[in-house]
């Protein structure tokens, strides 16, 4: 298990408050990579904890269509989905502070709601062209 007791009923709480469902896509394949296993069970555990959660695991090598259709180019990667894609993404695995931006996503998302101030909705709205924007950590 990679969800500790006390972190699961932690996360239980919070995602008491889930209103509508979001699922993850788990891109992964047959030869895994060094983290697809672990982070392939992380979401696995996660989706147990509330019926608000689903999880489809895809083959990055099989399912080509699939990752071209989430502009997938690296495992393992994980999309968050809600009532649309949103393009959140998560490649690797979400461990340390990371993990806790994947709850704070899912919630987002099961609310439909961002939680951005009115002001900075309307001028991300005022933006015309894509923006494609990356966040890159490191555990050190």
């Amino acid at each position: 298990m990679i969800i500790e007791d006390r972190d699961r009923a932690q996360i239980t709480k919070m995602f008491s408050v889930l209103d509508q469902p979001v699922k993850f896509l788990n891109f992964t394949q047959t030869f895994e990579c060094e983290t697809c296993h672990d982070t392939r069970q992380l979401f696995e555990e996660l989706t147990s904890i509330s019926p608000k959660l689903s999880l489809e695991v895809f083959n990055f090598t099989l399912d080509k269509e699939v990752a071209a259709q989430y502009r997938i180019d690296k495992i393992p990667a994980t999309v968050l989905v809600g009532e649309k894609d949103h393009g959140i993404r998560y490649y690797g695995i979400p461990a340390g502070f990371e993990f806790a931006s994947v709850i704070e996503d899912t919630i987002m998302l099961s609310k439909r709601d961002s939680g951005l101030e009115q002001e900075t909705r309307e001028k991300l709205a005022a933006i015309t062209q894509p923006v494609h924007l990356q966040v890159l950590v490191t555990p050190t």
